[in-house]
């Protein structure tokens, strides 16, 4: 890969992303809004909105990121920009991870807003430290940013990039052991779980809300997104192909 041109294209994403107003507020605003709504649904209950809302940092920003990538990355493909980028000298490598470094820093951004909003204003209390939340729910984010990049060459319209909304990321949602714990599921159900790598990131936010010190459940959780985060970019670069001027 080429340090240059990952950066520029980092840039170039940025640039865009800062002009949009309306994308900024749903990457910032929208989480924190969604705490409040969480904390006036819990208000007086305690510990349970301790837990839901421990999991649901990391399910905002996987969410949130997933959309917000995959509409990204779609219109970079239509409207022309990726398939004239690819008949330049830059390697598929450097666009797929300098769009993933792009967003990653917004994903940094919207974990770093949303972690303080919980703790600070909503009062989040966990067992271990803010900055381990912090780190799995920008992780999450990553996650969300990865799957999305693959998700988007597999649409035309951004309707049909909305449309893998409920087959990639909703399942993972209903089976990460928020609704049922894993192993009240059946046992199909329960094995499928354990494959899908956003119920690997719940499990290390648990983890943190339980332990005051890091666990080896939760690094390895930590583990299997990571691995997951650089699958779905290779998988993603994969799918792009070079066209000769």
């Amino acid at each position: 890969m080429s340090g240059p041109i990952l950066l520029a294209t980092s840039g170039r994403i940025l640039r865009q992303l800062r002009r949009d107003r309306r994308t900024i507020a749903m990457l910032i605003v929208v989480p924190v809004l969604l705490l409040f709504l969480l904390y006036y649904m819990f208000d007086g209950a305690g510990q349970r909105f301790d837990g839901v809302a421990l999991v649901m940092l990391g399910i905002f920003p996987f969410v949130i990121m997933f959309l917000v990538t995959s509409i990204a990355m779609l219109r970079e493909r239509t409207s022309g920009t990726l398939e004239r980028l690819l008949t330049t000298p830059a390697a598929k490598p450097d666009l797929l991870f300098g769009y993933g470094l792009a967003f990653g820093v917004a994903a940094d951004v919207q974990g770093a807003v949303a972690c303080a909003a919980a703790y600070w204003i909503f009062d989040l209390r966990t067992a271990g430290p803010a900055y381990l939340v912090i780190g799995i729910a920008v992780l999450n984010a990553l996650l969300g940013v990865a799957l999305g990049l693959l998700c988007s060459a597999f649409a035309r319209t951004e309707f049909q990039a909305v449309q893998f909304l409920p087959l990639v990321v909703i399942p993972q949602i209903l089976l990460c052991g928020l609704f049922v714990p894993r192993e009240e599921m059946a046992g199909w159900l329960g094995g499928l779980s354990r494959v899908l790598p956003l119920t690997h990131a719940v499990e290390a936010l648990q983890q943190v809300g339980l332990h005051p010190e890091p666990t080896a459940v939760m690094w390895r959780g930590v583990g299997i997104v990571g691995g997951c985060v650089v699958l779905a970019l290779g998988l993603a670069a994969a799918t792009l192909r070079r066209r000769t001027p």
